[in-house]
């Protein structure tokens, strides 16, 4: 209990006193996730419409191969992606191997089926009234699109979200295509394993608490502001005649 005690009071130091190597693994993981995030959602949002809102053949076994994939190990896609950007592999040309770049490629296919399956469920929940109802008033087919998409915005960005803490807390593609490159590649994920194996207690504590604190508190500024617009709309509805 001492240890733990004394290696919490060494984080909250670590923490506090803005010391530079926790704040600059901090932004790095931000960063790499933050645009692998970005980068899922520009491919899966378009794939989640289309998964949504067409009727199609083979529509069902896309839908249930993406919900398949969510569940896909990190470590299995890591030594996926180490194999083929390799020298030895297809992709071996590039020379993205331990670079960030090759950490942000591989976390963008890792939360793919996230966006799309829970992008594409948002969509399918939308009453089939509204687009009748835009049709009805005049709105062309891309108007009743827009219109079903603003529906549905509240769970798309939930799906972004939640495909931004699964790749900020992921550790098998980040360590195994990153190499924990130390002021390079070195994420809160790998650097909170490297430190617990080197018996660094309280740094590892201390990245642990700050990518808990991003996680939880992304998901709650993103629950207020859902909040917030569901009370506007409520509060817009009657006056519009809804």
């Amino acid at each position: 209990m001492n240890e733990i005690f004394e290696g919490l009071l060494k984080a909250f130091q670590l923490i506090f006193s803005g010391d530079p190597t926790v704040f600059e693994i901090t932004l790095r993981s931000l960063y790499i996730s933050g645009l692998a995030t970005v980068i899922s959602a520009l491919w899966g949002i378009p794939i989640a419409v289309f998964l949504g809102l067409k009727d199609f053949q083979g529509r069902f076994f896309l839908k249930s191969l993406f919900k398949a994939l969510i569940g896909i190990p990190t470590v299995a896609l890591g030594l996926f992606f180490y194999l083929i950007l390799s020298k030895s592999g297809p992709l071996g040309f590039l020379h993205i191997l331990y670079y960030p770049t090759a950490i942000i490629i591989g976390e963008a296919v890792l939360i793919t089926p996230i966006v799309v399956s829970f992008s594409a469920n948002a969509l399918e929940a939308v009453s089939p009234e509204i687009i009748d109802l835009a049709k009805t008033l005049g709105a062309s087919e891309d108007q009743a699109f827009f219109a079903v998409f603003k529906e549905a915005l509240n769970g798309i960005l939930l799906a972004t979200v939640a495909s931004f803490n699964r790749a900020f807390a992921e550790l098998g593609v980040a360590q195994m295509i990153g190499g924990n490159i130390f002021g390079f590649t070195n994420v809160l994920t790998t650097t909170i394993a490297n430190e617990t194996a080197k018996g660094n207690i309280s740094l590892s504590i201390a990245l642990s608490i700050i990518l808990l604190t991003i996680v939880f508190g992304i998901n709650l500024i993103v629950d207020i502001l859902s909040k917030r617009r569901l009370e506007i709309w409520k509060w817009r509805a009657p006056h519009l005649g809804w």
